[in-house]
């Protein structure tokens, strides 16, 4: 059975909603939808409203709210759901979960951004040590992984517009760039690239200076597969006409 699983930082899951998210979420039919950027609290959501279009919902949110936080739509319930990585200091930030549906664990993860500064930046390259270590100590026991989510990197230059301008830019300096080169070298395929290696192929534009409109973007939301999954891949797509956020929705198809 072929299952198709959307990974959608979302920029706030209410004001998405009240972009037609959820017409979105009923035409497009997915059957696994790893949502990033909640900036919302269960209770603070009408999750009846994901009920109603078939899906079952987990929620795994920051301490602070209205920040960061992951959410996990279903339509079927998976094994196990199991939330953070056991490190407070990104756990406090909802930023890890993951769900497991036989063989299968998917992975939610919504990477730190170090836009605002050195301490941030530190920060983010820590989250990409420990969520390294995560996955490998994982995939011993679970293979067959798919790490989903918004990395806040793009791994190359066909992965961002006007590379040449962005070298000194957190999301696209050169170790960020080799933690990707690391993590796919240790075992994962990026999924996109299997199936289109065409530029100006994005997943987010800033708001500012009509970036969207101009296709002045970055790719920095993926489905990585892990090596023991791969023969399972059926297809990869990112769905650029969506617009309920700053990103649209990146969709892996896996042979279930």
């Amino acid at each position: 059975m072929i299952k198709k699983i959307c990974s959608y930082n979302v920029n706030g899951i209410r004001a998405a909603i009240n972009k037609g998210f959820i017409n979105w979420l009923k035409e497009e039919n997915p059957d696994v939808v790893l949502i990033q950027e909640t900036k919302a609290h269960q209770e603070q959501v009408e999750t009846g409203l994901f009920e109603e279009v078939g899906y079952k919902h987990f929620w795994f949110s920051a301490v602070k709210k209205g920040y960061s936080s992951l959410a996990i739509l279903c339509k079927e319930e998976p094994d196990s759901v199991q939330k953070g990585i056991g490190i407070e200091k990104y756990d406090v930030e909802g930023r890890t979960m993951r769900v497991d549906f036989g063989d299968v664990t998917i992975v939610n993860s919504y990477f730190p951004s170090g836009t605002t500064g050195t301490v941030r930046q530190d920060y983010k390259m820590e989250y990409l040590e420990d969520f390294k270590k995560y996955i490998d100590k994982l995939k011993q026991e679970r293979p067959k992984i798919i790490a989903c989510g918004d990395y806040n990197i793009c791994h190359k230059p066909i992965d961002i517009n006007h590379p040449e301008r962005h070298k000194k830019t957190s999301g696209f300096l050169p170790e960020e760039r080799e933690w990707v080169d690391q993590f796919i070298e240790s075992g994962f395929t990026d999924s996109f690239r299997e199936y289109n290696t065409k530029s100006e192929e994005y997943s987010w534009w800033s708001y500012r200076a009509g970036a969207r409109a101009k296709n002045l973007g970055w790719r920095i939301d993926y489905h990585m597969i892990s090596d023991a999954l791969k023969p399972q891949l059926k297809n990869a797509t990112i769905l650029q006409d969506v617009h309920h956020s700053d990103h649209c929705p990146v969709v892996v198809e896996i042979d279930f």
